[in-house]
């Protein structure tokens, strides 16, 4: 049996007005189990600034009709071309650990196609028209925030069958309202991708990625959009070491609201910097 999952979700009736009612599910299935190691990850420190750049947006590997932002190497703007789907892809690809990364799109500059997601080296940066051009083919997996539907080798699904739903539990009148921000998790050990929204872990969205080399990667047709990516940190695929989890065993006992208080703990003070992360 899986880890249960339970949270609140604002919904929006699609008959009528948005209705911000909490949804609640509790979910059971190897889907919906929040890995440990992911825990993990979220507990360290953020990356570096360093860290950051090396996973930022490669202005490199783009669509030309959007650009990597001088002033903010994070960021990318993509022109106003009317009929045009375009793409960028990260500099780094994976193909081992955990990684975690964070995309900052605001709702308003989305547009009928914005899709997250990661994609080969092969995969198209460009298409003629609007479409979701990130999982439309056999080198790209998607997540189409606007119709809460998950795409990959899409040219070759029969017109009669429909992407799949995801979040997965979502009921036919819903629709997931998403922030600004979301967050990325690329688990190449198991070849799984996974989403994460204000905190809440939304399960599997795709398996069966082992043995590829992915980046991160967005398709966008929304004129002046800007999207950012903060790589939130990375694990390599070796057992921690036992230190490691016993300072995060030890994070979990205090909890939130006393983890800024270590410093007033009787411990000596190397240990009370070792579960600071200094």
């Amino acid at each position: 049996m899986g880890q249960k999952i339970s949270g609140s979700i604002k919904s929006v009736d699609v008959r009528g007005e948005p209705s911000y009612r909490p949804v609640r599910r509790e979910l059971r299935g190897p889907d919906f189990c929040r890995p440990p190691r992911l825990d993990l990850l979220l507990d360290m420190p953020p990356a570096s600034s360093e860290t950051q750049l090396r996973h930022a947006w490669n202005p490199d590997d783009r669509s030309l009709n959007v650009f990597v932002k001088e002033d903010d190497k994070l960021t990318f703007h993509r022109h106003p071309v009317a009929q045009s789907t375009d793409c960028i892809r990260g500099r780094v690809g994976y193909t081992r650990g955990l990684h975690a990364w964070r995309i900052h799109w605001p709702a308003r500059q989305r547009g009928t196609h914005a899709v997250v997601g990661v994609a080969t080296a092969e995969a198209p940066l460009h298409s003629v028209g609007y479409t979701a051009l990130v999982g439309s083919d056999s080198e790209s997996w998607g997540w189409d925030l606007g119709r809460n539907r998950l795409y990959h080798d899409g040219k070759n699904r029969p017109a009669s069958t429909l992407a799949p739903t995801y979040p997965c539990f979502l009921e036919a009148d819903e629709s997931f309202v998403l922030p600004d921000s979301l967050t990325v998790i690329l688990d190449m050990d198991e070849g799984t991708l996974s989403f994460m929204v204000d905190g809440q872990y939304l399960g599997v969205a795709f398996r069966g990625l082992k043995g590829r080399r992915l980046y991160p990667i967005v398709s966008a047709v929304w004129g002046h959009c800007e999207v950012s990516i903060r790589y939130i940190n990375g694990l390599d695929p070796e057992p921690l070491p036992l230190m490691d989890l016993c300072r995060r065993v030890a994070r979990l006992a205090l909890g939130r609201e006393r983890i800024h208080h270590i410093d007033t703990l009787p411990l000596p003070q190397t240990l009370k910097n070792y579960l600071q992360y200094q």
